[in-house]
């Protein structure tokens, strides 16, 4: 009797939890698709390659002023004789110093240079992913999504299979104010 009264518990355990699973609604969207149609998204991308311009522009002035130095004491080297040994030799240790300072100077530059654009992509690209995730959450809401996955990021999430799930990208990019221009949707494993 104990028996049967323990599967009987056992079988409604297992159905509610059944129902209660079929009741939750998942969902896909492909985030690589609203950033592709956000027109902050591209203002920032316009914004973070002229800076990256602009500094590789400084650092191939220091780089072309280098050269020019290198080149001048390669030739300073050329002139070298027992008679202006002394002096040619002072020469070329005070460009060899400077030259190394260069080099660092160089160096430096690109470090900062580097450090300067990633804080611009954080300051400028930070907001619009906060935007998207706030969408999403918003659109997953309003259709009692209980899961949302990435589709445009399958092997990270390990998302096997979408059949089934609803898509709402295009109701995000809506809530966003971006393109509905639909792209290629992720492919299915």
């Amino acid at each position: 009797m104990k028996l049967i009264k323990l599967f009987f518990i056992a079988a409604g355990l297992t159905l509610t939890a059944n129902v209660a699973n079929a009741q939750q609604k998942i969902g896909n969207v492909n985030t690589e698709d609203i950033f592709a149609n956000l027109a902050e998204v591209k203002t920032a991308g316009a914004t973070i390659d002229n800076l990256t311009k602009a500094k590789q522009g400084e650092i191939e002035k220091m780089i072309t002023e280098y050269q020019t130095k290198l080149k001048a004491a390669q030739d300073k080297e050329k002139t070298l004789t027992e008679a202006n040994k002394e002096s040619v030799t002072k020469e070329l240790m005070a460009a060899q110093t400077e030259l190394q300072g260069l080099g660092k100077k160089i160096e430096d530059s690109r470090a900062q240079a580097a450090k300067e654009i990633s804080t611009k992509q954080g300051e400028l690209i930070t907001p619009i992913q906060q935007k998207v995730k706030a969408a999403i959450s918003a659109v997953a809401k309003e259709r009692n999504l209980s899961y949302v996955f990435d589709v445009s990021a399958q092997e990270a999430n390990n998302l096997v299979y979408t059949d089934g799930s609803e898509d709402i990208t295009a109701q995000v990019k809506t809530k966003l104010g971006a393109s509905a221009t639909a792209t290629k949707p992720a492919a299915k494993k």
